[in-house]
C-alpha cells in the first residue's frame, strides 16, 4: 500500500504540470482573440511540440545586454553525429520553414537552428541590419552553446548570413550548403530582378495583406500550392502570428539587402561548398548558381533540382535533405 503513494504522487504531479502548461498557453494567446489567429497560434505551438519530438529543445542565448537570440538545439550529444546549423530565409520563423527537414536531418546530425534577428524570439536593440551582424550573432550564440565545429545549411536570406559566417569564422565552419541565394549578384542583375518583382518588393518579403502573401507564395513556388484556395482570413491569421512582430525591423533588413551595393570583391570561401537550386526559381534565376560556382572555384559544386521553384525546402524537401546529408557526411 505504501508503494502506491509515490506512484499516485507522480501521476498527480504530471497532470498538475499539464494543467499549468495548458493554462500558460491559454494566457499567452489571450491577446489574439481572433479565432483564426488562435488556430494559427495553436499550429505554431504544435510545431514546437514536433521539434521537441525530433530531439530538439528551445534555448534563449543572451549575447549581450541588447541582443537575444533564440535557438532550437539538440537535446543531447551522446553519439558522434556531426553538428549542422540551419539558417532560414524570409517567410516566417525557423519552425515553419524547416518543418519538412528537421525530422529527416535530425537522424544524421545534431541540429542547431537559430531564429535570425527579428524572427521568432530573436531581437536586438542595436541598429545594425546587415548580414554580417547576423552572422556575428549566430557565431557568438553557437560558441556559448559549446558548438566548436559545424556545417551550415542555408536558404535564401540565410545564405547571405551563412556566406559571411563561413568567411569570418573558418575555424568554426567545416562545410557550406547554399540554397537559392542571390549572393554574388551584380548590381545590374539585382536591378533586373527587383524590376521583375515590381515596386512592392518589400511588401512581398514582409507581407501585410493576404494579397501580398499570395503573391509571395506564387513567386517562390513553382508547383500549385494550397494558397489559391485558402481563405483570406487564414492568411491574415498567419501574417499576424509570423510577420506582425518586429515588422519594422524586418523591413529594414530587407531594405538594406535590396539597396546595398553589390559586393564587387566578394571573398572566396575556403570551405567545400554545395550550391543547390530549383530549375524554376523566379526569385534568383538558375544561372546565378553557376555564377556563384565560378566565383568559388573547384571547391564548390552545383546541384539542380528539377521542377522546383525558389522554395526548395517546401517543394522538394526529400531531394534537398538527401543532397545535404550526402554532401556533409562525405558520401559519393
Amino acid at each position: 500500500m505504501a508503494m502506491a503513494y509515490p506512484k499516485l504522487y507522480n501521476v498527480l504531479s504530471f497532470y498538475l504540470a499539464t494543467i499549468i502548461a495548458i493554462s500558460q498557453f491559454l494566457i499567452s494567446i489571450l491577446p489574439y482573440l481572433n479565432p483564426i489567429t488562435l488556430l494559427i497560434t495553436l499550429a505554431d505551438a504544435l510545431l514546437s511540440l514536433y521539434l521537441r519530438s525530433c530531439g530538439l529543445c528551445p534555448c534563449t542565448v543572451e549575447l549581450d545586454d541588447q541582443t537575444t537570440m533564440n535557438f532550437w538545439v539538440a537535446n543531447s550529444r551522446r553519439s558522434n553525429k556531426p553538428a549542422l546549423v540551419m539558417l532560414h530565409g524570409y517567410g516566417g520563423n525557423s519552425k515553419w520553414q524547416f518543418i519538412h527537414q528537421v525530422g529527416s536531418l535530425s537522424q544524421s546530425f545534431y541540429l542547431y537552428i537559430p531564429d535570425l534577428l527579428f524572427f521568432g524570439k530573436s531581437y536586438t536593440n542595436r541598429l545594425e541590419r546587415t548580414e554580417v551582424f547576423q552572422a556575428k550573432c549566430v557565431a557568438e550564440g553557437l560558441k556559448r552553446l559549446g558548438v566548436e565545429r559545424f556545417a551550415v545549411y542555408s536558404i535564401s536570406y540565410g545564405g547571405y548570413v551563412a556566406y559571411w559566417l563561413a568567411e569570418m569564422y573558418p575555424e568554426l565552419v567545416e562545410k557550406v550548403v547554399v540554397v537559392s541565394c542571390g549572393v554574388g549578384m551584380t548590381e545590374e542583375q539585382k536591378r533586373e530582378q527587383i524590376n521583375k518583382v515590381g515596386s512592392n518588393a518589400l511588401n512581398l518579403l514582409v507581407p501585410e495583406s493576404a494579397h501580398d502573401l499570395r503573391l509571395l507564395v506564387n513567386l517562390t513556388m513553382h508547383k500549385p500550392g494550397p494558397s489559391k484556395w485558402v481563405p483570406d482570413i487564414f492568411l491574415h491569421g498567419f501574417i499576424n502570428v509570423t510577420y506582425k512582430q518586429h515588422r519594422k525591423e524586418k523591413l529594414e533588413l530587407a531594405e538594406h539587402l535590396l539597396r546595398k551595393k553589390a559586393d564587387i570583391d566578394l571573398p572566396i570561401l575556403t570551405q567545400e561548398t554545395l550550391i543547390i537550386w530549383g530549375d524554376k526559381d523566379d526569385v534568383f534565376p538558375v544561372y546565378l548558381a553557376y555564377q556563384l560556382q565560378r566565383q568559388l572555384g573547384p571547391k564548390s559544386k552545383v546541384e539542380i533540382i528539377k521542377d522546383t521553384g525558389h522554395a526548395v525546402n517546401m517543394e522538394s524537401p526529400i531531394s534537398l535533405n538527401a543532397l545535404i546529408t550526402s554532401f556533409v557526411l562525405g558520401y559519393s
